[in-house]
């Protein structure tokens, strides 16, 4: 595993805005100052059309001009990368490699933590839903690494200060607690978040990668998504937070994994299994969440999703080769035994080790004009340059699905935004920044995932 002396270094150096892309070969951007790099756009982008009932929601960078939430400062680089170091070496620590090819992921030679949650200091982005009758606003984190999704509730023993109003399931005459007896309480049990029962209501508890808390009773109530409503929606009123939880100006988190709990589980009968969303390039533009599958594929690559019948929460891809400047690198198949996860809330892409130095090394190559920065020989000094090219990033998944990254999955803040897993047998973990400004579609029904370029 990379030091976390070395981690910090990508994300410490001088920071750029990113705001076009070149051909095949290279990528090029303008860096800050320029007229193009302060134009701020909160308009909602274009998402593929859902099928007839689907929803698209507006999805917002937490800190930033779009966002819903106050104006905040920013977790510097070097906390982000901190936690999100702390949440890919628990993944690492908890999910073995695949011992098979690709056919034999479904057949628990995965390893998978049942608490998995990401490290929620590495939640960026959120949505507005409304919860009970008369609905109360709610900003949410989304997630995909979780199943369980909850908010704050009245009375709360330890709550952090939000920017909506606390949600008071006294107030709404749809909100249920669910007993103890209830399949449902059997089910957050069964996935080893359950936590007892006060008095005859059931209560729920989810620990995450940073050790951070959330507990409360286990409950259902009426989900205002957009333009459509989810009656009987199950969450946990939280009533008690701790770590870093304690910290954000969210309501709670919205699960978008593949559990039993998870929000598209629950919606999987009137919307179909299949998901969307497009992460912001920056916090000063706008992305979505869409439920429901898209009308027509047409723009999108597509991949086989790998499963693990043990821990549903987690969606995975296979990757086959990388190519830089329009090269594939030599990097050996069995490189690339292990599946990697598609998660929501890891900041940087973990990759094997050997194809990590591969990667490093065909880039570096290509940037001998520009100095090196930080002490890193990852790290770019791009200082007076008008113009800023780097050479092409492509990920080749599995089906020979090629997903050409835009500059900012490829540069982030002046350093190659990629490290290393620790092991050419460990999982990787395909991260946010290398899946912003794509449409990534999870089509878990159809059982493949999606990338649409320049969605947003």
């Amino acid at each position: 595993m990379a030091s976390i002396s070395k981690l910090l270094l990508l994300l410490l150096c001088t920071y750029h805005t990113l705001v076009a892309h070149a051909g095949d070969d290279l990528r090029s951007y303008k860096p800050v100052g320029s007229p193009e790099s302060a134009t701020v756009n909160c308009s909602q982008p274009k998402a593929a059309t859902p099928s007839s009932g689907g929803v698209t929601v507006p999805l917002h960078h937490r800190h930033g001009p779009c966002s819903p939430l106050p104006s905040t400062k920013a977790p510097t680089w070097e906390e982000i990368l901190r936690h999100d170091q702390l949440r890919a070496a628990y993944v690492t620590r908890k999910f073995s490699g695949v011992k098979g090819g690709a056919g034999d992921v479904e057949q628990s030679d995965v390893t998978l933590p049942t608490r998995l949650g990401t490290s929620m200091s590495t939640l960026e982005y959120v949505i507005t839903v409304g919860i009970g009758s008369p609905a109360v606003t709610q900003t949410m984190t989304i997630d995909t690494g979780s199943d369980v999704s909850w908010v704050q509730c009245k009375p709360c023993s330890q709550c952090r200060s939000q920017a909506n109003p606390l949600f008071d399931p006294s107030s709404s005459s749809t909100y249920s607690p669910f007993s103890c007896s209830s399949a449902a309480c059997a089910q957050v049990s069964q996935d080893g978040q359950g936590n007892g029962c006060s008095g005859s209501q059931c209560q729920y508890i989810v620990t995450y990668g940073d050790q951070s808390s959330t507990a409360g009773t286990y409950s259902s109530d009426t989900l205002a998504l957009g333009s459509i409503t989810v009656r009987n929606f199950q969450f946990g009123c939280s009533q008690s937070n701790s770590g870093l939880l304690l910290t954000q100006q969210t309501a709670g988190l919205m699960g978008l994994g593949g559990g039993a709990e998870s929000l598209v589980s629950q919606t999987a009968g009137t919307l179909g299994r299949a998901f969307s969303y497009c992460l912001p390039p920056n916090p000063g533009s706008r992305g979505f969440l869409t439920l429901g599958a898209p009308t027509s594929t047409s723009g999108f690559v597509t991949t086989p999703m790998y499963r693990n019948r043990g821990a549903l929460t987690f969606y995975a891809v296979r990757l086959q080769a990388i190519r830089v400047g329009g090269r594939q690198l030599n990097i050996p198949a069995s490189v690339f035994s292990a599946v990697s996860i598609v998660d929501s809330g890891t900041i940087i892409t973990r990759l094997p080790p050997t194809a990590y130095s591969a990667l490093a090394s065909a880039f570096k190559a290509g940037m001998k004009r520009y100095p090196t920065s930080g002490g890193s020989d990852t790290c770019f000094d791009f200082s007076g340059q008008s113009n800023i090219s780097v050479p092409s990033v492509a990920l080749v998944f599995s089906g020979g699905a090629v997903v050409n990254l835009a500059f900012d999955g490829i540069i982030q803040d002046g350093c190659l935004a990629f490290t290393d897993s620790g092991d050419d047998r460990s999982i990787g973990i395909i991260g946010n920044v290398q899946q912003r400004t794509f449409e990534v579609l999870y089509d878990v029904g159809g059982g493949s995932f999606g990338f649409k370029a320049g969605a947003c």
